[in-house]
């Protein structure tokens, strides 16, 4: 198989062009060229944001699948997506489930509704779920039934550039007491990004179509099986003081940005944790157990002196240490 792969270079883009290239697929990485590419990929570089000109090093060139990461504006998936539709057989767009409308209710399906006003003509400044739709809606227009719309939940893992996971375990790492979001029976779902680009490569091998919700089983871990997984791998003497919703609120903590992956009951988390995942799985997604996706984020910070990047477009995640320390005092 020959992947294009728009992006590459991090995380989710990484992990399939890793993927692939295990495969022993022949690989071509399209990037803006901030980041080195891995190994034994062919490189091109330019800026999808300057449209066709940003596009010239794709004049040229065939391959049976593409698969594209981008989040921005919609438009740079259509120019992309039309330049390509003639060469290319397959066209993969990483997508997410922040498209339905919301709230979204638990156990809802790849046909629930999804948000209005999404245009694949739309520029910078649109939000996330908008921006994302109108990159499905770009992807759909130029490549019709040869286009599969993987639709991610929380993604974590090796090479994450959000900062969730790194921060527990940092936060774990250094040890002592550590505030963590009570009950430690909530469930959680997500996907580790090297399942996800190992389900969108069989995927799109098979010829698959249409969207697919690309999450784990509501409950494939907990919140108290994760944070006791980074206890594990880190070797920490860390203690996990279990806190009351009620406790955290009154703190002024925030659920997801301040204690990252955690949320409450309500709205937000059947949204984010209680989606459809049956269509997938029937489709041959598995995902691994948290353990393994905990003890190898570890192992790559490590090799990296224990700092994850930080994508520039997201706000760094994590309690204040004051706010903590005030916790555990009380």
């Amino acid at each position: 198989m020959r992947l294009l792969m728009l992006g590459g270079t991090e995380f989710v883009g990484r992990a399939v062009t890793e993927a692939a290239r295990e495969r022993g697929w022949e690989v071509t990485v399209f990037h803006r060229g901030h980041h080195a590419p891995p190994a034994g990929v062919t490189a091109l570089t330019g800026d999808r944001t300057r449209g066709a000109e940003g596009l010239a090093a794709l004049a040229e060139g065939t391959w049976d699948l593409v698969v594209d990461t981008w989040s921005g504006a919609p438009s740079a998936v259509r120019d992309a997506a039309r330049l390509l539709s003639g060469r290319a057989g397959h066209y993969t767009y990483i997508s997410s489930r922040s498209v339905y409308e919301y709230p979204a209710p638990a156990g809802l399906g790849e046909d629930g509704p999804l948000v209005s006003g999404a245009s694949p003509d739309a520029g910078d400044d649109v939000p996330y779920a908008l921006a994302k739709r109108g990159g499905e809606l770009a992807a759909l227009d130029a490549f019709g039934d040869r286009a599969l719309l993987a639709r991610a939940g929380l993604i974590i893992g090796p090479g994450e550039n959000i900062g969730r996971l790194p921060w527990w375990l940092g936060r774990i790492a250094r040890g002592g007491p550590v505030i963590a979001p009570g009950p430690r029976d909530t469930a959680l779902q997500y996907i580790d990004a090297r399942d996800l680009a190992n389900w969108v490569l069989d995927a799109a091998e098979r010829g698959l179509n249409g969207a697919y919700n690309i999450v784990s089983r509501p409950g494939h871990t907990t919140m108290g099986e994760l944070l006791d997984s980074c206890v594990r791998v880190t070797g920490s003497t860390a203690e996990l003081r279990w806190t009351a919703l009620g406790t955290l609120l009154a703190a002024g903590v925030e659920p997801w940005s301040d204690l990252p992956v955690w949320l409450p009951a309500g709205e937000l988390y059947d949204t984010l944790y209680q989606g459809g995942h049956t269509k997938a799985y029937d489709a041959g997604l598995r995902c691994r157990p948290v353990g393994e996706t905990v003890a190898d984020t570890w192992a790559w910070l490590c090799e990296r002196g224990g700092s994850a990047p930080q994508r520039p477009d997201r706000p760094r995640v994590g309690l204040d240490p004051t706010t903590e320390a005030k916790l555990l005092a009380g």
